[in-house]
């Protein structure tokens, strides 16, 4: 049986690539997520991530790279590691005419739990479903969907969660509650890698990834992305903001201009480049603000230096 390099990683593969047909998707990917770590998966759409998890968890053979995942042979050994994996969609793929108990029973008989009733019992009571139990899964809303999804994937207790968007379309509280479980999850050991589009969510993981058009353009903490991306940043406030956005927005050093609320977030990788240009603007009615740059405004940076490779 094939080991990890190192037992402390949960995941750990280098060289992963995905073509379909002249198109690279994937391209020479690596990534070692710890053992009871939250690894933040992120980038555009079509970036590459739902392909990768796919191809974590045997879903998709890749066409190149070596490494494990749960100390196993991520190539050859896909079909043992299906067993360990829970894997969530982004979307809901449970069958609607069945209540929230008979399709948690009909997964559990998917993985041939051994005492299935007392499983579903306890995936009912988890994910606090116990009153809910007879509902159809087609009458339910996003947030309970969500915790459907989760409770089946946790069933036959794997030792790695791949949750791909897995908050898009539910309501604030419902998040806040799906995240205070999966910190709970992994405080008990488990390992979770989750794609996701919100900045607040990507900043509850312990590590992050940023993936853009198939190459992996950053990863480390939030710290150390957001200290990588090299930005320099000033918060503008005052009356017209969107006619100053148009006047800077193609000057020397001025990368981005974002609204943020009631302000402009402006940044740019060359801080005397972007420096001169803002001068002559910095007098009057808007107060600038030199402000550390965020996570949001260094992946959007990434994003806008990503190149397309649709075609």
């Amino acid at each position: 049986m094939a080991k990890t390099d190192n037992p402390d990683f949960a995941i750990d593969v280098r060289g992963v690539t995905k073509k379909f047909g002249t198109r690279t998707v994937v391209n020479d990917i690596a990534m070692q997520v710890r053992s009871g770590e939250i690894y933040g998966f992120l980038g555009p759409n079509g970036s590459g991530k739902t392909t990768f998890l796919r191809m974590l968890c045997g879903l998709l053979t890749p066409d190149g790279g070596e490494g494990s995942c749960l100390g196993l042979d991520f190539r050859s050994q896909s079909a043992e590691i299906k067993k360990r994996v829970g894997y969530m969609t982004q979307k809901f793929s449970f069958y609607e005419d069945l209540s929230i108990q008979e399709n948690l029973d009909f997964i559990a008989r998917l993985y041939e739990v051994p005492q299935r009733k007392a499983a579903v019992e306890k995936s009912l009571e988890r994910l606090g479903m116990v009153e809910r139990r007879k509902q159809l899964a087609g009458s339910l809303s996003g947030g309970w969907k969500q915790r459907l999804a989760l409770a089946a994937c946790l069933i036959h207790e794997p030792q790695l969660l791949l949750l791909d968007e897995p908050t898009a379309g539910v309501d604030p509280k419902a998040r806040r509650e799906f995240w205070e479980e999966i910190h709970q999850l992994a405080a008990g050991g488990l390992t979770v890698l989750i794609t996701t589009h919100y900045m607040d969510e990507a900043s509850r993981c312990h590590r992050l990834a940023y993936i853009a058009y198939g190459n992996l353009l950053a990863r480390g903490t939030v710290d150390e992305v957001v200290k990588a991306g090299g930005l320099t940043t000033w918060e503008v406030s005052g009356d017209n903001l969107a006619a100053l956005a148009d006047k800077i927005r193609a000057l020397p050093g001025v990368e981005q201009v974002v609204a943020f609320g009631t302000t402009l977030h402006v940044s740019g990788r060359n801080a005397e480049k972007l420096r001169t240009s803002i001068a002559p603007f910095q007098t009057g009615a808007h107060r600038w603000t030199q402000i550390e740059s965020g996570l949001e405004d260094v992946f959007i940076s990434l994003m806008d230096s990503a190149k397309d490779n649709f075609s």
